[in-house]
């Protein structure tokens, strides 16, 4: 199937004479001799690609082109002009044509522009699919109440370009909410750059961040763009904000109020165009208390806050979540596709996960790749996963009360924990239990079934 091209012009010469190379090189053409006329063939033929005239009358080629670019913005649209018109070149970019062509035409040139046009609108269509193969291979999975709001937040805050500061354990997933947000936003066809503050140092995160000028300080033999640079008009995430020094935090926060920064040793400005997302494991309320980070800084970032529940709080997405890894697996030749058995299941789901899904992710790639057969019983399970609901172990228990951020949440488990191990060393008498730690029947009945 040959692209097929639009040529809108009012000089009947050029339509015939244009339309006739293009057809005789392969292309298949449509013809419009005015703007209005251009728009009906855009609905019918959906072309690939738009040669449009600048100078025509009634509705003339800025015009047709902004209405174009409304309809069917994707396509791109090579504007035909006068020689020299400056000021009509820059308002036609701004406006998105992808190249302007001046009279009189050469043919090979004309053709060497459409070829390039496709070409680039080829890749952009290549990406774009990636993309959403990315998005679905790397999708935030499950079911669970506590995932869905996350997901219904993610959809709200994504198109907009508000800040978002997404805070949560270890091995949430904090990196993927980030990744998805970029992806679903308008800036998905740009940049996304990342930035680890957690292994840098204080110069370290200004030549990352910055980047610098060659001889900026010893061992700059080059010009090096910082992240906030190389990210443009896309995203740039800070992975770990709360692990930066006060004085990076300083810098950083004197740049998200100016939206502007130098590179080191350079007197050029530079214009931060960037959407800002930060991610944090820890409690920064807590932080800003004791003095570690900056409160200012905090209020600057945290925009739209999304948190990202631990995967103890949404057990139901265990058996989702570990069919997809065990399928993960089996297409990277770690053996054959695995099931989990149900009482496997339950196991898993009565586990805490300190380690939350990078913990559950690494247990299915080490069971992949040591169970024989396909399916993976409850005996399979290594300690501490192997223990069966209700029975949890004293350091299965102690490492679920670790897990906890919050103190009253460490309290309220380490209750739970204490009154179900009294209850089980009285054959589960609630009587006799409530007699010997000195509280009511109704007090246990409430904590238990809280």
């Amino acid at each position: 199937m040959f692209p097929t091209i639009l040529i809108v012009d009012d000089e009947p010469s050029i339509l015939h004479s244009l339309g006739g190379l293009l057809a005789d090189d392969g292309y298949d053409v449509v013809t419009a001799s005015n703007g209005y006329d251009a728009l009906k063939k855009i609905e019918t033929t959906a072309p690939d690609l738009v040669l449009l005239d600048v100078w025509m009358p009634g509705l003339d080629g800025i015009e047709t082109l902004q209405e174009i670019k409304k309809v069917s913005p994707g396509v791109p649209v090579l504007i035909i002009t006068g020689h020299g018109n400056i000021e009509t070149a820059i308002k036609a970019t701004k406006l998105g044509a992808f190249d302007l062509i001046e009279k009189p035409l050469s043919f090979d040139k004309v053709l060497m522009t459409i070829q390039r046009a496709l070409n680039f609108q080829r890749l952009a269509e290549q990406n774009r699919y990636l993309r959403r193969k990315m998005l679905e291979k790397h999708a935030i999975n499950g079911n669970s109440p506590a995932i869905v709001e996350l997901k219904k937040q993610i959809a709200v805050v994504a198109p907009t370009d508000a800040w978002v500061l997404i805070t949560g354990e270890n091995g949430t997933g904090k990196e993927l909410v980030a990744k998805t947000i970029h992806q679903l936003s308008r800036r998905a066809e740009e940049p996304y750059m990342d930035i680890n503050c957690a292994t840098l140092s204080d110069e370290g995160f200004d030549s990352e961040f910055f980047g610098h000028e060659k001889g900026a300080f010893a061992g700059a033999t080059a010009k090096r763009k910082g992240k906030a640079e190389l990210a443009g008009k896309g995203t740039l995430l800070l992975d770990q904000i709360t692990d930066l020094s006060m004085k990076n935090q300083g810098k950083l926060l004197r740049v998200l109020q100016e939206k502007q920064y130098q590179r080191l040793g350079g007197t050029r400005v530079l214009q931060l165009d960037a959407r800002i997302i930060a991610t944090s494991n820890r409690n920064i309320e807590k932080e800003i208390q004791a003095g570690t980070f900056r409160e200012e800084l905090y209020y600057r970032l945290n925009v739209v806050p999304v948190f990202v529940p631990p995967l103890r709080e949404r057990a139901d997405d265990i058996g989702i979540l570990a069919d997809i890894f065990l399928s993960e697996n089996a297409a990277q030749g770690m053996g054959s596709k695995k099931t989990l058995a149900p009482e496997a299941l339950e196991c898993l789901r009565a586990y805490c996960w300190p380690g939350n899904v990078r913990e559950l992710k690494s247990l299915m790639e080490r069971l992949s790749i040591m169970v024989e057969g396909d399916t993976i019983r409850a005996d399979h399970l290594p300690a501490p996963y192997n223990t069966p609901p209700g029975t949890a172990s004293a350091a299965q228990e102690l490492a679920c009360l670790f897990a906890e951020d919050r103190l009253e949440n460490a309290v309220e488990a380490f209750r739970k924990a204490f009154v179900r191990r009294k209850l089980a060393e009285n054959q589960f008498d609630v009587e006799t239990t409530a007699q010997k730690l000195r509280v009511s029947r109704r007090w246990i009945q409430r904590l238990i079934n809280a």
